[in-house]
Parts: C-alpha cells; structure tokens; sequence
C-alpha cells in the first residue's frame, strides 16, 4: 500500500500529487460524512497517532522522479491532522519538492493548537465548513470530535489570524443545507479566507449533487455577500481540470473513486 498517489486532476490545485499521512486501508476519520465518497468511516479516531514513517515516505518520493505537478497535496482515505508527525512528513517533501505543499482537511481539529502549528507549515489549507449551526453540523457531519460547530469555527479563525499562506474555505452542498447559502456565506465572510470553495458530491456518494442551476443559486448568494472581500468564489461545475497521468491508477482510485457522469466534485 502506497502513500503517495496520482497525480490527480484537481479542479482546486491543478495537476496534485497525493500524499496520504495515514495510509490506512480503510477510512480513518473524525468526521462520517453523510456524503464522503469513501463510504463509512471504518475507524473512527479522535486522537493523533504516527502512522507513516518519515523515511518510508522519503523513499516513495525519491522514486516519483520528473512528474509534472502544481502541488504536492496531503489528502487521501483519512483526515491527514489525525498524523501526529505531520510536521516531520512536510519537510520530507520540501526536501523532494520546489512545489508548493497544501493540505485538506475536515477541520475537526483546528481548535488545537498543536493542529494548527502543523497546518501552518503548508502554503495552502483548505479547511471544510458543511454547516451554519450546530443542528445541520451534527446530521451532515456526524462527528466523534466532542468539539461543537462553534468550537470548530474559532479554530479557523484563530488559524486565520495566525496563518501568512493561503487560506480556502471548503463547502459541500447538499439537499440537507441547500437553503442556507446566506448563513454560510455569513460564516465564510466572518473567517476571511482567501478562496471559497462551492462543492456538490459529484462522486459516487450515498447522498444526490445539487443541479447545476441550485449551485448557480448558491454561488450568488456567495458574490454578494462576499462582494466587498477580497475572497475568490469557485464552483464546481465551473471548474476546469488538467490531464494527468497516474503513476499507480489502483492506489488512486482507491483515494479517489471515479467520476460520475456529472464529472467534478469530490475531496480533491
């Protein structure tokens, strides 16, 4: 089993290679998502752990070679903060890469400091918000953290205020928080990010995308709201994406299932 994997067409970063700090064979998360493309959470894990030796993944890089990519991303069947070594597997890559290094993440963990000295260390963190208030956060997130919405949204924000590199705001759209555009545009202008980022799961999902037309909806909601904000508003069905070669199709797919016939949205 790989850690690192693709590159990938990312429609947020470009030509991504993956890097997957946890590199379970299951997935291992805070959150179960009632949405996730990965299905259930197999392992459910509230506490940081080691689980990928920094030498181990120093010699999957060394043997990537001239792949082209944009970015190096920290992603894959797991909530990469779980990693406890964080810090140790970015420098690995920085060692093996000139290209900037970014990281998805749930933001479950976001209120600990530890967390967030680790996501400073990437040039880009795209940070996910699904909910405008505590109800909706329970039902479509489904967390095993004890932090509430609240506590995750001052995480954020206080990452904000500490963080010099670029901040993006993931949110995914659903039938569950279809109408509350305004409320977490309300939330995504208060957390002052640099790029939002309008999701549906395109992916094979337990849970149906919006149409084209609700996220159209959904993304004036986000430009007028944000008109007076220097944040950039993207949507998926927008997005473009490049062609890429995998370097192992298997260890891919297995991150990051097929596109279905409404290609765009996922993790990535």
């Amino acid at each position: 089993m790989s850690i690192v994997y693709g590159p990938v067409p990312s429609w947020r970063l470009g030509r991504s290679l993956g890097v997957d700090p946890v590199s379970t064979q299951e997935k291992t998360c805070s959150f179960n998502c009632i949405y996730c493309q990965l299905g259930p959470t197999r392992h459910p894990l509230t506490e940081r752990q080691e689980f990928v030796q920094p030498s181990a993944l120093r010699r999957e890089l060394m043997q990537v070679g001239d792949v082209p990519v944009d970015y190096v991303t920290f992603s894959g069947v797991a909530e990469p903060t779980l990693a406890a070594n964080l810090a140790e597997l970015v420098a690995v890559v920085r060692e093996q890469f000139a290209q900037p290094v970014a990281i998805l993440t749930n933001s479950s963990l976001m209120k600990r400091g530890d967390v967030r000295r680790d996501l400073a260390l990437f040039d880009v963190v795209v940070a996910k918000v699904d909910a405008p208030d505590e109800t909706l956060y329970q039902q479509i997130n489904r967390p095993f953290v004890d932090y509430t919405l609240a506590e995750v949204l001052w995480g954020i924000h206080r990452f904000r205020e500490e963080f010099q590199g670029k901040l993006a705001l993931q949110m995914m759209f659903v039938e569950a928080n279809r109408d509350c555009a305004r409320e977490m545009a309300e939330i995504a202008r208060d957390l002052s990010p640099d790029e939002v980022q309008l999701n549906t799961p395109l992916r094979p999902s337990p849970v149906p995308p919006l149409s084209p037309a609700e996220m159209d909806e959904i993304e004036a909601a986000f430009v007028d709201l944000l008109a007076l904000s220097k944040a950039r508003v993207l949507n998926v069905y927008k997005a473009t994406r490049p062609e890429v070669v995998s370097l192992d199709e298997g260890e891919t797919r297995r991150r990051r299932p097929q596109y279905s016939r409404q290609e765009g949205g996922d993790k990535r």
